[in-house]
């Protein structure tokens, strides 16, 4: 239940606070969304790839899944006009964008399957170290996630709806987790349905953080304080991972 309510709290807290302090600075979103990109794209290299491909029954093919991981995200970021990588503008109420629909769509699904990383059957058994990397690494992806959903959702919707669809949002990952234990524990999915999901979620964050990566630098500017910001989420990665 812990996992449950961290995913569900920290996205839900993330889109309130889009939605009540109306004077928030894009910068500093901009500044938590290359931390978050850079811990997400430490913790994919350093925990889930090696323990994907340490997997001998199906490590022939995890290159395969991890690469249709990457190109299903890049179909659910046409549907969610690149959310999940902090795009908050051109989602304007006259016909530029997605609909609110195709957008929670696009995100729901890509928010479900990283739920499935969570899953209480380890990707690799026997692994003992950094167990709560995985899950930090989400809640800090999920956060900005949520804030950049709500600030485009208030150019469409009024509170109340904006309140309901973060609130299915916040519970896409939880869901994912808890449905994959459901599916693995009544002996409806195995192993090997368990490996390619994985490999399909790793492909996924590939992805984000890379883009994160090259729009944070416009025409390829060299930015120190962006840097720094880089460097010291893959310092904590490293920390999380290895060392507590």
């Amino acid at each position: 239940m812990l996992p449950f309510l961290l995913l569900f709290l920290s996205a839900f807290g993330a889109g309130l606070l889009a939605l009540l302090v109306p004077g928030w600075k894009e910068k500093s979103f901009k500044l938590g969304l290359i931390f978050a990109g850079a811990y997400l794209f430490a913790i994919t290299i350093l925990h889930i790839l090696p323990e994907l491909f340490a997997d001998q029954g199906s490590a022939y093919y995890m290159g395969l899944y991890i690469l249709l991981g990457f190109l299903l995200q890049q179909v659910l970021d046409f549907m969610s006009s690149g959310i999940e990588h902090g795009h908050i503008h051109d989602h304007g109420m006259h016909g530029r964008g997605n609909s609110v629909w195709t957008l929670m769509i696009g995100l729901f699904l890509h928010a479900f399957l990283e739920g499935t990383l969570l899953s209480k059957q380890p990707m690799l058994a026997g692994h003992q170290h950094g167990s709560e990397t995985l899950l930090i690494g989400i809640i800090l992806h999920k956060m900005p996630e949520a804030f950049a959903l709500v600030a485009v959702l208030m150019t469409r919707m009024k509170k109340p709806g904006i309140l309901l669809l973060l609130a299915l949002f916040s519970l896409a990952s939880p869901l994912g987790m808890v449905s994959t234990d459901l599916l693995f524990d009544q002996q409806l999915i195995g192993r090997g349905t368990l490996n390619i999901l994985f490999g399909l979620v790793a492909g996924g964050f590939l992805h984000i953080s890379t883009i994160i990566f090259f729009e944070s630098s416009p025409q390829h500017r060299f930015q120190l304080h962006k840097l720094l910001i880089i460097l010291f989420a893959s310092g904590l990665a490293i920390l999380t991972e290895f060392i507590i």
